[in-house]
């Protein structure tokens, strides 16, 4: 059951669906069908659904209608509003960074295989996107929806004119990235090593006015509340330790325990409770990363291996084979083709 919540998501996450795949000349009745999915089903936005499905059903769409930007036009029609109750507890947050910090603590309620994780660096705050990995099912879609949705709540947040220093995605480039930059704004980049937003970290701690925290209260004690029944398990805590440190080279069973202030043996245990390993855990993170990126980018490999956390490109080289029983530019060829 817990596994089982990792993959579901708001039907809100398909607001707007229906309308903008008729728009763009096409019934979108087949392709719901399609994803396993239906109209009625997607009435209720607090209706929880297969984020696999929805995966399914936008690349369905942007292959049917032939927009390439099918997600970015989906995420044209969000706001703050299609959050439910959590919307409630981001207008009255006193800095668009503290309510970034609200989004992240409830993420899960909204989107249980959606990843996001705030860095600071230097002057600049970097807002990194992932999701769970889906065997056989291309992301672009998916993670420029999220990327996408995110934008728009920071233009909410800060001003409708505020734009990013850069907006990142690991995928490669579509055939023209005017929509791409008429969204986001020029900065706007492909081939990269995260999907995210980078933007100046002053943007982030402008005062939003004058707080009415009793607005707030109730919402924030339901979601509370949702997420202590929601629970976290120790993969899912230690997924994204490992997505944070392996670019580093750092990613070892204690350098993990220690971020999550537990022992090793600690860590083991935890993690055996769910039938797991950490190096199996850090093999699973690895291949999704690596199938994501040599089969959706132009990246070289030397690069693709220093985000896994190796030092040369002959240790991950030797690991690809052992777990995918090829070469490196024999999987990718096989995968692109």
């Amino acid at each position: 059951m817990a596994r089982d919540l990792d993959r579901l998501i708001r039907g809100a996450s398909l607001n707007g669906y229906v309308d903008l795949v008729k728009t763009l000349g096409v019934d979108p009745r087949p392709l719901l069908r399609k994803a396993g999915l239906s109209a009625r089903l997607l009435q209720d936005p607090e209706t929880l659904i297969s984020s696999d499905a929805v995966r399914e059903a936008l690349n369905l769409a942007a292959q049917a209608t032939g927009a390439e930007d099918f997600a970015l036009r989906l995420a044209a029609r969000r706001s703050l509003s299609n959050l439910g109750p959590i919307s409630l507890v981001l207008r009255e947050a006193a800095t668009p960074r503290e309510a970034l910090d609200a989004l992240c603590r409830y993420r899960k309620l909204l989107h249980a295989s959606l990843l996001t994780r705030v860095e600071d660096d230097g002057d600049s705050t970097v807002i990194r996107e992932d999701l769970l990995f889906s065997e056989g099912r291309p992301t672009r879609q998916s993670m420029e929806l999220a990327v996408g949705v995110m934008f728009r709540i920071l233009t909410e947040l800060i001003n409708p004119g505020w734009r990013p220093r850069k907006v990142c995605f690991t995928h490669a480039p579509p055939r023209d990235i005017a929509a791409h930059q008429a969204f986001f704004g020029r900065h706007v980049a492909f081939d990269q090593p995260f999907n995210g937003i980078v933007c100046a970290a002053a943007d982030l701690l402008r005062p939003r006015g004058t707080p009415v925290p009793e607005l707030a209260r109730f919402a924030r004690d339901y979601l509370e509340s949702a997420l202590q029944q929601r629970g976290s398990r120790a993969s899912e805590t230690c997924r994204e330790v490992i997505l944070a440190l392996l670019p580093g080279g750092r990613c070892t069973a204690d350098t993990v325990a220690r971020h999550l202030r537990v022992d090793r043996r600690t860590l083991h245990r935890h993690l055996a409770t769910e039938g797991l390993t950490f190096s199996a855990l850090l093999d699973e993170v690895r291949r999704e990363i690596a199938m994501r990126h040599l089969r959706g980018s132009n990246m070289p490999a030397a690069e693709v291996a220093h985000l896994l956390g190796f030092s040369a490109l002959s240790g991950f080289s030797h690991w690809f084979r052992a777990h995918f029983g090829c070469s490196v530019t024999e999987w990718r060829k096989q995968a692109t083709g």
